[in-house]
């Protein structure tokens, strides 16, 4: 972690690694012919939820994420996807 001070403001800067995580939460919604509201519903968010993680806005919980693989009927890791950034 660095501090630096601009006019009197200090601006801190994270050196923490910050994982990508991708899904395919739009692509196997649209498989089943499902809209945001249909799959917000199965799972127990918002419609605006899903609109977030399918544009990767937002990671979903862990429990969030085991229900999307209950509802999908499959393993969370062919849903999502640890990416290192480089």
């Amino acid at each position: 972690m660095t501090f630096h001070l601009i006019d009197r403001i200090i601006v801190v800067e994270s050196k923490l690694y910050m994982p990508d995580i991708r899904n395919r939460v739009k692509e196997l919604r649209s498989e089943r012919g499902w809209t945001q509201q249909q799959l917000a519903e199965a799972v127990g968010v918002s419609r605006q939820s899903i609109n977030s993680i399918e544009r990767e806005r937002y990671v979903p919980s862990l429990e969030l994420a085991l229900t999307f693989a209950r509802v999908f009927g499959m393993a969370t890791d062919e849903i999502f996807s640890l990416e290192r950034r480089k």
